[in-house]
């Protein structure tokens, strides 16, 4: 199994810690997206897409972080990350979608490049865009968080697939300067998950290549 990646991807980022939570011992591939090796052809031999994460199997190849995060709970049960209950499960999902759809993508670095090159945007403005996104998306969350509970972990007090992609968003916010105060809900999770050994083992500058 080789897990292809970039040290500091929010998206990659959360595939760690599902490695981590279930154990998994996955070949690292780190990919270094500022450099463009994902568009270089062995790269896209493996992803024609030239995105990271991706999950290299024998055979096969597993894409997209939802996704290899539910492959791994399915062929690794424990600790689960998604709710036995129908209802649970899809509260869960959605709540992965508010992350991983409507936050992530605005704060992607192709996203970003595309802003900078069309719009001729400033550093500073290219700031403003992100820290709007990232705002809004954890008001948002910080909302939704009330009504589950006041617990360590964000659904119900356990912890979920929510956990696993919150966790890199939120350090997305701190890399980009913000002040977490503002969602005392979802810094007690941070604060809270940040110190678990597999999200400690996940962290972002364990995995920062040396140089």
């Amino acid at each position: 199994m080789k897990f292809y990646h970039y040290w500091r991807s929010s998206a990659a980022y959360r595939v760690r810690i599902g490695l981590a939570l279930k154990g998994v011992d996955a070949q690292q591939v780190p990919i270094e997206l500022r450099a463009g090796e994902q568009h270089s052809t062995a790269y896209r031999a493996v992803n024609p897409a030239g995105l990271v994460p991706s999950l290299e199997l024998e055979p096969g190849l597993v894409r997209q972080s939802m996704a290899i995060l539910e492959y791994l709970d399915e062929i690794y049960p424990n600790p689960p990350l998604l709710p036995n209950d129908p209802v649970a499960r899809a509260d869960v999902r959605a709540l992965c979608q508010d992350i991983g759809c409507d936050i992530h993508p605005l704060n992607n670095l192709r996203v970003l490049n595309r802003v900078r090159s069309q719009f001729q945007a400033s550093e500073a403005e290219v700031s403003d865009w992100n820290r709007h996104w990232i705002e809004t998306g954890l008001n948002a969350l910080e909302t939704q968080a009330a009504c589950f509970g006041s617990g360590q972990w964000f659904y119900r007090n356990q912890l979920t697939m929510v956990d696993v992609l919150l966790i890199p968003q939120m350090y997305n916010a701190v890399r980009n300067d913000i002040a977490l105060d503002a969602w005392p809900r979802l810094q007690r999770i941070y604060q809270h998950a940040t110190a678990q050994p597999a999200f400690v083992q996940a962290e972002p500058s364990r995995h920062q290549p040396e140089g």
